[in-house]
């Protein structure tokens, strides 16, 4: 009897912290969002990604301009070299999609409530409501048109940084298992390394 406590127990334990990891892991950063207490709480909770979506869609915003000579071609191998998601780096990822634009680093809070998110990475140019053509300067107000997070469509954002940049969407298997991420939006050319 006492047995069958014992495994009722480490069956429970096991499925609360399969539960608690597939809750981490929903998605685009806040962005990159992980969450930790104590010294690495703050680093963390400005790149917790565990409300971001992990596979998207492979739709790309309107005017949004491939590039020319990425170099990383479409079909390539890399490794990732960020952590924006729990098992990210390290993992090899098949680019998908290249792109020229200018990457955002924004802060935001969630349109579904919760804790602002700070320093997100990434949003792009052509992601920003009503963007224009001219890079946006850090500080600047802006409505975010993209969806990598939960709460993260409609949000107001500030911007905390820019980066004119090659963007990649990208395929990856994370490295502490589980399934293959799909398209996921977006990791610059910094954050990659060949294979």
């Amino acid at each position: 009897m006492m047995s069958k406590k014992i495994g009722l127990g480490i069956v429970s334990m096991i499925l609360a912290l399969a539960l608690s990891a597939c809750a981490s892991d929903n998605e685009e950063n806040v962005p990159d969002q992980n969450t930790d207490m104590n010294s690495s709480s703050e680093e963390n909770m400005e790149m917790d990604h565990s409300k971001m979506n992990h596979s998207g869609s492979g739709e790309v915003p309107d005017g949004l301009k491939v590039a020319e000579n990425p170099t990383y071609k479409v079909g390539s191998q890399t490794i990732l070299e960020t952590d924006h998601m729990e098992g990210m780096k390290g993992a090899e990822a098949t680019i998908v999609g290249a792109y020229e634009t200018t990457a955002y680093v924004v802060s935001y809070t969630p349109t579904t409530g919760g804790e602002r998110v700070e320093n997100h990475k990434w949003v792009i140019h052509e992601e920003i409501e009503d963007a224009g053509d001219e890079t946006f300067e850090p500080g600047t107000e802006v409505i975010i048109n993209a969806d990598h997070m939960e709460g993260m469509q409609g949000a107001t954002a500030v911007i905390d940084s820019a980066e004119a940049t090659t963007v990649y969407m990208v395929n990856y298997t994370p490295t502490n298992g589980g399934e293959e991420v799909k398209n996921h939006k977006w990791v610059t050319e910094s954050e990659l390394s060949p294979k």
